[in-house]
């Protein structure tokens, strides 16, 4: 049986130039930190990190439109979860992050899916309340306000 993958859909106060950007220079700003690296071109990569754990994923661009679609693939992971096998560490490899960007009157919409990631994975649920929070409502408050809530050292349990 085929299971969905993860998948979300939000409105932003943002014109799609601004999304564009925020998908391919913007992540320390509501995601994690990319150590000042973006995807200017197809084929660029960017290892996002998750101090202080070692936690990681290497996404490399796959589809680049301004203003239309981005498009990453996880090419290298490590994700450490406390109690989940250790099969879980590596389940994002080959999954893809789309993100496609369409105008929508005074705002933006942003049809988020992360191919690949479906509830049969170890990871799912913690993955999904990632998302959860970096994408529907980080990225949403960064894009609408100026100002996200990305994952920082400093404001881990």
């Amino acid at each position: 049986m085929n299971q969905p993958s993860y998948h979300q859909v939000i409105s932003v106060n943002a014109s799609p130039e601004a999304v564009y950007q925020a998908l391919t220079t913007g992540y320390d700003h509501w995601w994690t930190t990319t150590h000042g690296k973006s995807f200017n071109a197809v084929g660029d990569q960017i290892k996002f990190t998750f101090a202080p754990n070692v936690s990681f994923w290497t996404m490399e661009a796959k589809t680049l439109v301004p203003g239309k679609l981005v498009e990453l693939e996880c090419v290298d992971a490590y994700h450490l979860i406390t109690d989940k096998p250790e099969a879980s560490q590596t389940e994002w490899l080959g999954t893809k992050m789309i993100w496609k960007i369409e105008a929508d009157g005074e705002q933006t919409k942003i049809d988020f899916t992360h191919n690949g990631l479906t509830p049969n994975l170890h990871c799912y649920e913690v993955c999904e309340a990632g998302w959860d929070m970096f994408f529907v409502e980080s990225l949403k408050t960064y894009l609408d306000t100026g100002v996200g809530s990305p994952h920082t050292e400093s404001n881990q349990p």
